[in-house]
């Protein structure tokens, strides 16, 4: 068990929606411009260029991310396995030193304007910002026709400054969301953490299950998340956040051969934990594919299994560090 250090932060959330009277706060920032999903090293990348663009300019750096993913507005029946919930991407955000971030509500008005409108009317007339950084891929504006030249030129004309930031590559491959959600759905978390730049998390509630866990001598918390999440179903080692400490432990994603009730669940045992976590909020972060899921001859097998998955976790943990993703206290989602 070791406590967590929440960096300090007097960071500011605008939830905004187009039609809706114009915040007043970050208005004059330096905005770095994208999904952030996931706040991978690439997007780090941008918002370190807004961060040195408004320390230039003596101004405040946000990020403007936009609610809900367009995809979900554009092709609502085709499933997005988001890397990280609106709430773990503000913590994110919060957590690299950004001064705020602009929550844009984006629905179908939004996807109307053209690439010119949403730099006139979003960016300069709404926000008045001094700068913006977009990753080189950034495109926005109704069938994302705004690209990063069109941007640039627009900042010329319009007196804000842009910064673009290149691709970020490691070891050949570019670092994006797209690379890091095939590296999860193959269970390589290893690799993922590679390109996010901190082990890749999910957070939930947890939930009553069948308390089997409890009575093979693991008492597990349950957690549903998004039925969307592709992670591979296995068992890995993990580390769990709750009430201001961290846990080490072991967590089976999936079905559970043995007792397969159809549903997908998140089962995290905690080492060295007593005590009730029922509808607490955990952050579970992943650190090392361990094995598939199995069913087993026997429980008796089933509990030989998890004693051997724990001792692998424990050693692989134990070489882990302090590694654990950097979030802010999760109290800086009241705003609002």
């Amino acid at each position: 068990m070791t406590d967590i250090s929440y960096p300090a932060t007097s960071f500011r959330i605008v939830r905004d929606r187009l039609g809706e009277p114009a915040p007043d706060a970050l208005a004059g920032a330096v905005v770095a411009l994208g999904n952030f999903d996931g706040v991978h090293r690439g997007h780090r990348a941008v918002i370190a260029a807004a961060q040195a663009r408004a320390h230039a300019l003596g101004r405040p750096a946000a990020a403007m991310t936009f609610e809900p993913h367009p995809r979900a507005v554009f092709d609502p029946e085709t499933p997005e396995f988001r890397l990280s919930s609106l709430d773990g991407k503000v913590r994110l955000l919060a957590a690299t030193g950004l001064d705020g971030a602009i929550v844009m509500g984006f629905d179908k008005a939004l996807a109307s304007l053209s690439a010119a409108d949403f730099v006139a009317k979003i960016l300069v007339e709404r926000y008045k910002v001094a700068g913006v950084a977009a990753g080189f891929d950034f495109q926005f504006g109704k069938n994302r026709a705004g690209t990063t030249e069109f941007l640039t030129k627009e900042g010329g004309r319009l007196g804000f400054t842009v910064d673009i930031a290149p691709p970020l590559l490691d070891a050949g491959e570019r670092v994006s969301s797209g690379a890091v959600r095939s590296a999860l759905t193959r269970g390589e978390v290893e690799h993922a953490w590679r390109l996010l730049g901190y082990p890749w998390f999910q957070s939930g509630i947890v939930v009553h299950g069948a308390s089997r866990g409890r009575d093979l001598g693991y008492p597990t918390a349950n957690i549903q998340l998004d039925p969307n999440c592709k992670l591979r179903h296995g068992v890995y080692a993990v580390r769990v956040g709750v009430d201001g400490r961290r846990y080490d432990g072991v967590a089976n994603f999936g079905r559970r051969p043995m007792f397969d009730t159809g549903v997908v669940l998140l089962e995290a045992f905690l080492f060295d934990f007593k005590g009730d976590l029922y509808g607490k909020t955990l952050d579970v972060a992943f650190y090392a594919f361990l094995r598939p899921e199995l069913k087993f001859r026997s429980t008796a097998d089933l509990v030989d299994r998890m004693n051997e998955d724990s001792k692998t976790a424990r050693q692989i943990l134990a070489g882990a560090g302090n590694a654990f993703p950097q979030l802010a206290d999760p109290a800086i989602l009241k705003q609002g």
